[in-house]
């Protein structure tokens, strides 16, 4: 079956370039904040001033229409400003995931190719440490930190120098030009960086706005990195059309994330992976509901949303979405909460579950979901530098997500897991995905990832890698009664290992591809066996 989403031309955002909006902005709403975090607050017109002092500076240092920068910076307002000084010269950012370090960083950074680099002096030694591998890399701007070589300027300094330094030329940005080189988490091998156009940020903002029914008066919350689809694409780009707050938390903390939602005055924020169920497994408290958060978006949703709804007092929206393609798909906000739905297909794309050959599977039938935009530049153009992914990925011209969904009568879509994150025991497909939210329901499991592992009757058995709340303990011949109770039987772990945590990325995914290559370890419990591994 194939779906078409919503194509209203009038929903288009006025602008074709996030530098031409931010210059509309700044001067139809001057004064009002723009970017907030825990330590300042900018409003349009500062940012707009910023970012030209910095555009000036890196024109001088001979940036051009279509060249590549990277950053490497946490969140801090400095992203920001330097993001929309490049787009405003028709230049790509680049940002590198501020966890990598060695061969992966040097593989990033050396795909990108950047001859600048801006970087927190907090993450010198991680960047110091590779820049040998770079060739191409000649100026280092620093954040933070002083400068330590000819090579190398400060933040302080670059604006300054921008400050006195004449406007650059006039650029035509167009909307099809890129604004961003956005990389895959990495989760399942080496990251791949996604060619991101500036309508795919406009666009995408706008579809975002359309779908969680946004406001003016909102201030958007996201505790996620900079270099993430979720704070750029979906928080600071649709604030900037609305003409509202971008609110940016450090990152994600559980302790800490309802004083800062309270501290930033937030009224929407964005979960994702495991963070609502460690929100959720916090312990009661009167402050719960002392907020002015209304909305919840992300994705997965647990069974308990409507617990978490009432505890918190706010909205929580499912919604799908991927680095390569924005989101379009999202739940309906005036329609009753489907379970397991993350909703329905929305803006100006078409989509249809296909099998392994690509052919439509039937309704209710899982297939591996396939999107293509109805307009220009509504999704990624391709991998930066990798043709051959590109084409895998665009294969019989639709792009190819690598998840499996379905789909019922009414067009909404339910996730069921990722290609690869599918084990196949015995002729069965199952759902890691199912299997998690079963374990992390119980009392005491804070969260669970289940992978595959080789199995002695071919095909995969099923592991579950499992970390317990603090303080708590946990039998695995309980944890699997407690399945065994809500799972069908081949679904059924025959591995449990208790961890103390998972290793994630910073955009909390866990990296699975570590747990399978861990393997079955001496401390994992075998049920066929009734006994840890030898």
């Amino acid at each position: 079956m194939l779906l078409s989403g919503s194509n209203d031309a009038d929903s288009r955002p006025a602008s074709v370039s996030l530098g031409d909006e931010l210059r509309r902005a700044a001067r139809e709403a001057p004064d009002l904040p723009f970017l907030r975090m825990m330590n300042g607050e900018w409003t349009f017109a500062e940012i707009d001033r910023d970012s030209d002092r910095v555009a000036a500076a890196l024109h001088a240092e001979g940036v051009r229409h279509g060249d590549v920068v990277s950053l490497m910076l946490p969140n801090c307002a400095e992203f920001v400003v330097a993001w929309l000084a490049l787009a405003k010269l028709g230049a790509v950012t680049a940002p590198l995931n501020t966890a990598f370090r060695g061969r992966v960083l040097a593989d990033a950074a050396a795909l990108a190719g950047a001859r600048i680099l801006v970087a927190h002096g907090d993450l010198r030694d991680a960047w110091s440490a590779v820049r040998s591998e770079l060739p191409a890399l000649s100026r280092t701007v620093v954040v933070g930190g002083a400068a330590s070589s000819s090579g190398e300027i400060t933040w302080e300094a670059l604006c300054e120098q921008g400050e006195i330094l004449p406007s650059p030329p006039p650029t035509t940005v167009a909307f099809s030009d890129l604004c961003l080189l956005l990389y895959t988490s990495g989760t399942t091998g080496r990251s791949k960086a996604a060619m991101i156009p500036h309508r795919f940020v406009l666009g995408h903002a706008a579809l975002t706005i359309e779908g969680l029914g946004l406001r003016a008066d909102d201030v958007l919350y996201c505790p996620y990195p900079l270099y993430h689809l979720d704070a750029t694409v979906m928080t600071v780009a649709p604030a900037l059309l609305l003409r509202s707050v971008a609110a940016i938390g450090e990152r994600f903390s559980v302790s800490r994330y309802w004083d800062e939602v309270r501290a930033l005055d937030a009224t929407v924020f964005d979960f994702m992976g495991a963070t609502l169920t460690m929100l959720w497994k916090q312990p009661p408290s009167p402050r719960d509901r002392d907020h002015r958060a209304r909305l919840g978006w992300g994705v997965p949703l647990p069974e308990w949303a409507d617990q978490f709804e009432a505890r918190f007092g706010c909205r929580l929206v499912e919604l799908y979405g991927a680095t390569e393609i924005g989101v379009p798909i999202f739940t309906p906000l005036d329609r009753p909460r489907r379970k397991g739905a993350c909703g329905r297909l929305l803006g100006p794309f078409e989509a249809r579950l296909a099998d392994a050959d690509g052919n439509a599977v039937s309704i209710g039938t899982p297939g591996e979901l396939l999107i293509r935009p109805t307009a220009p530049s509504m999704v990624t153009v391709g991998y930066y530098r990798m043709p051959e992914a590109t084409l895998e990925a665009f294969r019989d011209l639709w792009f190819h997500t690598g998840d499996l969904l379905r789909q019922d009568s009414d067009g909404y879509f339910y996730f069921v897991g990722r290609n690869r994150d599918v084990v196949r025991r015995r002729g069965e497909n199952i759902s890691a995905a199912e299997v998690e939210m079963a374990i992390e329901a119980h009392p005491v499991v804070l969260e669970c990832a289940v992978i595959g592992v080789a199995s002695d009757m071919t095909e995969e058995d099923v592991m579950a890698v499992v970390v317990l709340r603090p303080g708590e303990t946990l039998a695995p011949q309980t944890l699997l009664a407690w399945c065994e109770a809500r799972l069908a039987r081949f679904m059924l772990p025959r591995y449990v290992r208790f961890v103390p945590a998972l290793a994630r990325t910073p955009t909390d995914k866990v990296e699975k591809f570590r747990l399978r290559d861990e393997g079955i370890t001496a401390d994992t419990f075998d049920r066929e066996r009734q006994r840890s591994r030898p």
